[in-house]
């Protein structure tokens, strides 16, 4: 996609340790698909992976999402942290990354541990507990971990 300036360029964020940043911080980014020119949008709690530059998330092995990214995997998604609308002062405090990539699913049993590691650090906060369950490999079986390899990415902030 072309690169469009923002309108108010005194809010975008360029300094790409704060946009990792808001990517460490977030919890869950609404991505948008498309197909035969019909756009689905659905939310999801991710892992931020740092190291590979890429969201992971876990699904249901079959579903609309999964039939449009195989049809289709390029989206877009977008990560909001959430700073709280402010009273009586008409103001919302936030900051938010907009990304581009290629979703693919997670084919390999090693890649599918790594994906639900980094999804599971990146959401609990005591993440051992959790990964004392996922010890019997049969689990994932029965679930998708996606990855969302991203290609790039810009970040913005408001007040």
């Amino acid at each position: 996609m072309n690169k469009y300036h923002m309108n108010k360029m005194d809010r975008e964020i360029t300094d790409q340790e704060e946009i990792k940043e808001i990517l460490r911080t977030g919890k869950y980014t609404t991505i948008a698909m498309c197909k035969n020119n019909e756009p689905y949008v659905v939310t999801l709690n991710y892992g931020y992976d740092e190291a590979n530059n890429s969201l992971c998330f876990h699904s249901a092995p079959k579903g609309l999402k999964i039939d449009i990214m195989e049809d289709n995997p390029t989206v877009c998604a977008t990560v909001i942290v959430d700073k709280g609308y402010i009273q009586n002062k008409c103001k919302h405090p936030f900051s938010s990354v907009v990304l581009w990539g290629k979703m693919e699913i997670m084919e390999t049993l090693d890649d599918k541990k790594l994906a639900m590691d980094v999804l599971i650090t990146h959401l609990e906060d005591n993440p051992e507990n959790s990964k004392n369950r996922l010890r019997n490999d049969k689990m994932y079986d029965f679930i998708n971990l996606l990855r969302l390899n991203i290609t790039s990415m810009r970040g913005k902030s408001g007040s």
